[in-house]
């Protein structure tokens, strides 16, 4: 009778050890070693798991590898599922990953397991699968978000980087591109207005200035496409870099006296100008907080600058931010030195450069095409919309996907061509050079549509002759 008893107990504790290795198969056998009894009981599991809809694994964070302690307790199913990347891995298949595994791990941005320890506090917020304590604040691209009553509590300013206003854009069929770009993540639409642009709107003596007669000519008489850095390789001075100081101002105008210079000196005098010595020096205007165009050719006439290699852009940057506003050079009327070395001690030439007079082009296409190809690159005002600082490449035009705010910018005008659409239609472009350094746009230039006045960059033109 006892041996009876002892041959019972025996084949119960073999069951009892026979079912738990199947329970564990998956977790404690290699890869390919599951016999067909496993695989039917691995359907049968996955069935009854997938029964629960919860949010198991955006809940407690995803793991990379195998993580056996990366699992969520289901307490109304008796079972626990899986967060790790072992749970899709061998045969009979996924049979213990929670049932959100999908969307929430083997998402190419999803979370990464919290570091916080588990289980998680009652109080506090999740954002990407990591825990946040009560009353934290993040950054969300330009919005600030606090973590208050477990909820996050976010502002509402419009980001100048948006994933949505880039994807209408490339979806649709405007004749360019955009791209998000890593300089402008963060800020928001005012802030881009603000520290991007800074040229004040014409005022209306400079708009009621008269336009230079033009000598016009049929287009056909043109040359289907032109650039000055063909025309005049090794003179025209390539796009610089404003970063966050609103002086594109001081930038077009700067360029484009330098070419000017240049050219009107048929190459013997190469040097760009100092755009920080406009900048920080004259009084009349303000700074990295805006300026006039009218103003800036002005105190070139009469004060004149550096060069660049003599006073660069944002060398005294490590003084801090209120050194933007100091003058480092003097510059007296008449004279044509300064009265003290560079600021750049490399550099020894102090010479001041001055320019001629400033004067209006005529808005007529073809008056402003024969000005440059006569004479060189000239300056255009435009609006700007919050499109404009996502262009990356092809013939820009504002879109109705962005807002209707807009603010004043300057560039350089250096050129002209014309490409075939997508249905063959002929669409005439400008090419212009832009201030936001050359991993924007074109390599620093872009593209806008020609002859129809787009986004008013054919409404103001200015040039000179060069040296008075």
């Amino acid at each position: 009778m006892w041996l009876k008893i002892q041959i019972l107990l025996l084949y119960c504790i073999a069951n009892e050890v026979c079912m738990a290795k199947q329970l564990d198969s998956k977790r404690n056998f290699p890869g390919g070693l599951y016999s067909v009894e496993d695989g039917g009981f691995a359907k049968r599991n996955r069935t009854k798991r997938n029964l629960y809809q919860g949010r198991s694994c955006m809940v407690r964070g995803c793991c990379t590898g195998r993580d056996d302690d990366c699992s969520f307790n289901i307490v109304s199913k008796a079972a626990i599922c899986y967060c790790d990347q072992y749970c899709t891995s061998g045969s009979p298949g996924p049979v213990d990953c929670c049932a959100d595994y999908w969307d929430v791990c083997d998402h190419p941005v999803g979370p990464t397991r919290s570091d916080e320890p588990w289980p998680p506090p009652a109080s506090g917020c999740y954002k990407d699968g990591r825990y946040y304590r009560e009353g934290t604040l993040i950054k969300d691209n330009c919005n600030s978000c606090k973590c208050f009553n477990s909820l996050w509590k976010c502002s509402a300013d419009v980001c100048l980087v948006r994933q949505d206003l880039i994807q209408g854009i490339n979806s649709g069929d405007y004749g360019w591109k955009a791209e998000n770009y890593s300089q402008f993540w963060g800020m928001t639409v005012e802030e881009g207005f603000r520290k991007r642009l800074g040229t004040f709107p014409p005022s209306h003596s400079l708009l009621n200035m008269r336009e230079a007669p033009g000598k016009s000519l049929p287009e056909e008489k043109f040359p289907a496409i032109f650039s000055a850095t063909y025309e005049w390789p090794e003179w025209i001075h390539d796009p610089l870099d404003q970063r966050n100081c609103g002086a594109s101002w001081a930038f077009s105008t700067a360029s484009v006296a330098a070419d000017r210079i240049t050219i009107h000196s048929k190459g013997q005098i190469t040097d760009n100008l100092s755009v920080q010595n406009l900048i920080s020096c004259d009084t009349n205007q303000h700074g990295c907080n805006g300026g006039s165009i009218d103003g800036a050719w002005r105190y070139l006439k009469t004060h004149g600058v550096v060069s660049y290699a003599c006073y660069p852009s944002f060398w005294n940057s490590h003084l801090g931010p209120s050194a933007e506003n100091h003058c480092y050079v003097s510059s007296e009327y008449g004279k044509n030195y300064t009265d003290g070395p560079c600021p750049n001690a490399l550099e020894k030439s102090n010479r001041l450069y001055r320019c001629a007079s400033h004067y209006r082009v005529s808005s007529k296409e073809t008056d402003i095409m024969k000005e440059i190809m006569d004479k060189g690159p000239v300056q255009a005002i435009m609006r700007v919309y919050e499109d404009f600082f996502l262009y990356k490449e092809g013939i820009y035009r504002h879109t109705q996907k962005a807002g209707s705010k807009w603010k004043t910018h300057s560039v350089k005008l250096l050129g002209w061509g014309s490409l075939p659409d997508k249905k063959g239609q002929k669409q005439k472009f400008w090419i212009a050079a832009n201030s936001w350094g050359k991993s924007w746009g074109e390599n620093g230039y872009f593209r806008i549509l020609r002859g129809q006045n787009e986004c008013d960059i054919e409404k103001l033109i200015l040039a000179t002759l060069g040296e008075p």
